[in-house]
């Protein structure tokens, strides 16, 4: 029998997924979709989605994520998630979803601050957007082991 996470834990998670979505927009929200049941279908939808961001951000001609309307977008995905993980487990819902936003918030600033720092070194842009990826894969993945406790 599985036990119910604790509202900290859950608040916990929304921060978490809010990081995630500072990252990458997608992941947040992705983490309570994925741990659901839901249909395959849905699943297929939501993973397309990730791995198209997941390609479109290494592009040259996408826009700073600090520009407004990306920046809105991060910090409603991360709105976002922490309001479906506190549905999901019965948490406070303005609290997760508050942490949520402020965590997207600050790991938008904290992924452009990386990438600005790798930039000075005069390396290649990949591999600092393919650990990002991975940071931000890895948080999204950490939100969804407090949802859905194995």
């Amino acid at each position: 029998m599985s036990q119910q996470p604790s509202s900290r834990a859950l608040l916990l998670a929304s921060g978490i997924a809010g990081l995630a979505s500072g990252g990458r927009s997608t992941l947040g929200p992705a983490v309570t979709r994925l741990s659901s049941k839901h249909s395959a279908w849905s699943r297929g939808l939501v993973l397309a989605g990730i791995a198209s961001e997941l390609v479109v951000d290494k592009l040259p001609q996408t826009p700073s994520r600090l520009r407004l309307a990306p920046l809105a977008g991060r910090v409603a995905a991360g709105g976002l998630a922490g309001f479906q993980i506190a549905r999901l487990g019965k948490a406070p819902v303005v609290a997760s979803t508050v942490a949520g936003a402020a965590a997207a918030l600050a790991g938008s600033y904290a992924g452009n601050a990386w990438r600005q720092a790798w930039a000075r070194t005069g390396k290649p842009d990949l591999p600092a957007a393919l650990a990002e990826d991975a940071a931000s894969i890895g948080l999204a993945y950490a939100a969804s082991r407090v949802v859905t406790p194995s």
